[in-house]
């Protein structure tokens, strides 16, 4: 039987940076790992002992990326609610609330991840 790759080396080679860019998000149970020919696996909110509750594989290094990305600005969009005494959160209303010279930061800390990830962003 013909072992199938869901993936191309190539897309295996790039997703591999841009989980190793992300690798901070297992502070937040957020793990990213490396399935083979299957892709890449991210984990999310483990519970023991009944392990992740949510995964989801990617073979494509772009759509992995964005969707770290939206993890990690989330995360940071919590933290500073939390410091800003917001309970309601609402990710886009957080996000304006902010100053613009945050919003700038955080707009560019994605085109940083990019570069680092080596993936051109839109």
């Amino acid at each position: 039987m013909e072992k199938k790759a869901y993936i191309t080396e190539e897309e295996q080679k790039k997703c591999r940076r841009v989980a190793d860019v992300f690798v901070e998000l297992e502070d937040v149970d957020v793990v990213v790992v490396d399935a083979g020919r299957y892709g890449f696996v991210k984990l999310q909110y483990y519970t023991p002992p009944i392990g992740f509750e949510n995964d989801f594989t990617f073979t494509d290094s772009i759509k992995l990326f964005d969707d770290l990305w939206e993890e990690w600005l989330h995360t940071q969009l919590i933290m500073l609610a939390k410091e800003m005494k917001i309970d309601d959160v609402d990710y886009d209303d957080i996000f304006k609330c902010l100053p613009e010279a945050k919003q700038n930061e955080l707009r560019g800390r994605k085109q940083h991840y990019a570069e680092l990830a080596g993936i051109e962003t839109g």
